[in-house]
């Protein structure tokens, strides 16, 4: 078994499309009339693909599970999501490792982090 794809729920996948197509350099491989989209990385196809799942109920409360991303460049990252609509919320430090929780536009948390 390998890990293939982590889905978002969320109200408008092609929208969310459109912030998270340019936030990892990925393309739309599937679009099912909108209600279920599946975007990959072009560069790197065995990367698990990204899914975006349309529900009928707003998010409610932190996130169960959410996608951390590592970078050399924490903060010139944050800047450039944030130009793409994301929101910045708290950093965190433990010994070696700093990490910023931010929100897709949908309000999907996932983390910014790396190595110091």
């Amino acid at each position: 078994m390998k890990l293939s794809m982590i889905t978002i729920d969320c109200a408008e996948p092609r929208s969310l499309a459109e912030f998270w197509t340019k936030a990892l350099d990925l393309e739309t491989v599937f679009d099912a009339e909108g209600w279920f989209v599946q975007l990959r990385s072009a560069a790197d196809p065995a990367q698990p693909m990204l899914g975006l799942q349309k529900v009928p109920e707003e998010r409610a409360g932190k996130n169960r599970v959410h996608i951390d991303f590592s970078t050399d460049d924490r903060e010139g990252e944050i800047t450039r999501l944030v130009g793409l609509g994301a929101s910045r919320g708290e950093d965190h430090s433990v010994p070696g490792l700093t990490w910023t929780v931010l929100q897709d536009p949908e309000g999907n948390e996932f983390c910014v982090g790396g190595t110091h």
